[in-house]
């Protein structure tokens, strides 16, 4: 199930690239056909990390923070998205995914045991 969530991240990361990027090109239509794909990877993101966290034996506080964190990620891709589609400044918030980004790759590939070797 690692790589499950592992694999929607990643796919999810590469869906709201393609996002900005048909933003940017003027492709509205075909943005919201990415958009709601990438609120489907949303799902499969969280139901995978509910399910890894059903599975531990016992549940480490960082494994709640990871959460968290990675709840905070999906929340600024949206964002990010929503306020580019409206033209608003975003600045702030790219700022934060950046920082959360961080945070999670962190915790989930150096500081939590299960990784891809599990």
């Amino acid at each position: 199930m690692i790589h499950a969530h592992i694999t929607t991240w990643f796919l999810a990361l590469v869906l709201f690239i393609v996002a900005l990027v048909m933003h940017r090109s003027g492709k509205q239509k075909g943005l919201k056909v990415v958009q709601m794909i990438l609120r489907l990877f949303y799902l499969l993101i969280i139901g995978t990390g509910v399910w890894i966290l059903s599975t531990l034996n016992s549940i480490d506080m960082l494994y709640v923070l990871k959460s968290l964190v990675g709840l905070w990620v999906i929340a600024m891709f949206e964002m990010i998205i929503i306020r580019t589609v409206k033209g608003k400044k975003t600045s702030i918030l790219w700022i934060q995914f950046i920082i959360a980004l961080i945070l999670v790759l962190y915790l989930g590939f150096v500081q939590l045991p299960l990784t891809f070797m599990t």
